[in-house]
């Protein structure tokens, strides 16, 4: 389809796709069904399968996962030349699928791992299993070319997601003007706030000093500068003492916070900045999509947003899973 004719129709069928999504305030939805089998009705509309409750957990899931891929494809498939950027964010589950590649390997689990399929839009061999190295070969990711030792896991699944966005930002980069200040806005919004939650979790739960948790974060030049538009969020608050409000209190994100109370102890809460920030992305990404229609912003957002709703169902099937009730659930998901 020529390219007017295809973002025409492209923000036709994705706005109607999210109004039927588990987004926004239709979220809280997910957490009604008192089954896994209700809410396998509710989010696939299909018939449940006869499998033990494990098993359908784990389905509900990878149905739900492959839905999403599969709407986002017919999407794209639309445009004779999708922009590089729209095809990358899809390339997301190929990144994430080495990872669960790298762990099987490391554990040295014979079968395949369940993965997400994207293709024609995949650039590894997953045929090519158990060889990592030939998984990857010919890829942007062929420097991952051994299977790894256990204890070597984190530093690479942590590599991998800062190519992710590397290469991400570098698509977006060739965009046109007008486009690319958009979505970069979203890439930063969404990547520059996980290093702060990262950076928060790391402060507040493992007590890691500002040195090793500059190992952690995230830089989009790998020159690693204070400035770096990724990382300089995050070390901004490296020396920030996580149990004095009066630190946080002129902080760019002080939106974000958990309520302080003049007099009482008060300590900064990761979730809670997380589940702030992850919100104001929702609501950016939403404003993005309906403000410039007919761009490549409208596949990048529609993207975040339909991601949210995923992470959305997982959190539903695990409260069910685990029998957690669906106010602490919604509270544990960010949805409050």
């Amino acid at each position: 389809m020529e390219r007017s004719g295809a973002q025409s129709y492209v923000y036709a069928k994705a706005s109607g796709i999210l109004a039927r999504s588990f987004i926004g305030h239709r979220a809280s939805s997910l957490f009604a069904p008192r089954s896994l089998a209700e809410l396998w009705s509710l989010v696939l509309k299909t018939e449940v399968p006869a499998v033990p409750e494990m098993l359908l957990a784990k389905q509900l899931e990878e149905e739900a996962g492959a839905n999403f891929i599969s709407e986002y494809k017919r999407l794209l498939d639309m445009y004779d030349k999708p922009d590089e950027v729209a095809i990358l964010l899809l390339r997301y589950f190929d990144y994430s699928n080495l990872k669960s590649l790298g762990a099987a390997a490391a554990m040295g689990q014979a079968e395949r791992p369940s993965l997400r399929n994207i293709a024609p839009y995949n650039i590894l061999n997953y045929d090519a299993w158990p060889s990592i190295k030939k998984i990857t070969a010919f890829s942007p990711l062929s420097w991952y070319d051994k299977e790894p030792e256990i204890s070597e896991q984190q530093f690479l699944d942590a590599k991998i997601d800062r190519q992710f966005v590397s290469d991400l930002w570098n698509a977006a980069e060739r965009l046109g003007v007008f486009e690319r200040e958009s979505v970069e806005k979203l890439i930063l919004k969404k990547y520059a706030m996980q290093n702060v939650a990262w950076t928060l979790r790391l402060k507040v739960f493992y007590k890691m000093s500002p040195d090793e948790i500059l190992e952690h974060i995230m830089f989009l030049d790998s020159s690693k500068k204070k400035d770096d538009l990724l990382a300089h969020d995050a070390i901004e608050i490296l020396e920030k003492n996580p149990e004095h409000y009066e630190d946080w209190a002129g902080w760019k994100y002080a939106k974000f916070l958990n309520a302080h109370e003049e007099g009482s102890i008060w300590t900064i809460d990761p979730g809670w900045v997380e589940d702030a920030a992850r919100k104001e992305l929702f609501a950016e990404s939403n404003r993005l999509f309906h403000s410039q229609p007919f761009t490549p912003v409208v596949l990048v957002s529609w993207f975040f947003m339909k991601l949210n709703e995923l992470n959305n169902i997982r959190a539903a099937v695990e409260a069910l899973r685990l029998n957690v009730e669906a106010e602490s659930a919604m509270e544990a998901a960010g949805i409050r």
